[in-house]
């Protein structure tokens, strides 16, 4: 009994180191090596590479996330819902990054899960991004970089003419969008997808990437767009833009005060319907614990319920 015993505490001291571990390592912003995962159901858009990159696809776990870097093909990744239960809607979910990495569980699956529960049919979108060091360490190196805190007077809120378009290129992740978006049309029977009730929605860099399809893809018919803590400054809004829900909070870097994008959209007669949080910091995807911003994804499902996003009766 005593050597059952011991063989017992020895075991659940296992059990608990390593579930602390894990806890830690969820809080912790330290960058882990991870080994790249399976991704099954992950189809190719066969949109090509990506010029000078030095390096394959690998991934790595910061804040318990796991995240992707290197990324040279592109893929999407559907997550359907339940046989019977899909309400024809379908959503293109773009993680992000900053156009370095891709967070693909806080921003990709978990939102796609949820989507899929509410009857969405939903589609991660891993996209090219541009390279970075092939070593981890020196990745980390970059990434824990000193950086300097925006100037108050580089508030673009404050100016009457929309900035200039953004620095980065972003030619090959349009191309991945609109090749995701083309091959949901093209399966949408079997997918149970209604193709008139197409959106995306994107996180930081993948709320950039979403903003930049809506206002320059001319093969993307968006129904419906959900940029997520993405930036805020004031754009030139195509004719026939889509409806926008948008969500960031007060403790954001990329808010500083500016609704931008928002007055854009209302000027241009556009729906749009925005929430600013309290808190909620930046990144927090689906929501982290003790914040107000958590309530986000039921406002959305709420947004797309009233608009008629979820039902059949919805024609273009």
């Amino acid at each position: 009994m005593l050597h059952a015993s011991i063989k017992l505490t020895k075991t659940f001291l296992s059990v608990t180191y390593l579930i602390f571990t894990i806890s830690a390592m969820a809080q912790d912003g330290t960058i882990y090596p991870l080994e790249t995962p399976a991704e099954p159901n992950a189809i190719p858009l066969g949109t090509g590479g990506v010029a000078d990159q030095p390096a394959p696809e690998t991934w790595f776990r910061q804040w318990g996330d796991p995240m992707a870097r290197n990324i040279s093909n592109a893929t999407l990744t559907p997550f359907l819902p339940e046989p019977g239960k899909g309400n024809g809607a379908a959503v293109i979910v773009a993680p992000g990054g900053g156009f370095m990495w891709l967070s693909m569980g806080n921003e990709g699956w978990e939102v796609a899960e949820a989507l899929a529960k509410q009857g969405i049919a939903a589609f991660v979108l891993k996209y090219r991004l541009h390279p970075t060091s092939p070593s981890l360490e020196d990745f980390k190196t970059w990434m824990n970089r000193p950086r300097m805190a925006p100037s108050p007077s580089s508030d673009s809120s404050k100016t009457e003419t929309p900035p200039s378009p953004p620095q980065r290129n972003l030619t090959d992740q349009l191309a991945d969008a609109e090749a995701a978006y083309a091959m949901i049309l093209e399966r949408a029977e079997e997918w149970g997808v209604d193709i008139n009730r197409i959106g995306m929605i994107g996180f930081s860099a993948g709320a950039g990437l979403t903003m930049h399809a809506t206002l320059n893809s001319k093969a993307m018919d968006l129904a419906f767009i959900g940029p997520i803590y993405g930036g805020m400054g004031p754009v030139v809004v195509p004719e026939k833009a889509p409806p926008m829900f948008n969500v960031i909070a007060t403790d954001d870097f990329l808010f500083r005060g500016q609704f931008g994008v928002v007055d854009s959209w209302y000027q241009a007669g556009i729906p749009v319907e925005f929430h600013l949080y309290q808190n909620g910091g930046h990144g927090f995807g689906l929501g982290n614990p003790n914040r107000t911003s958590n309530i986000w994804f039921d406002a959305f499902i709420h947004w797309l319920e009233v608009n008629n996003f979820l039902s059949a009766q919805l024609g273009k």
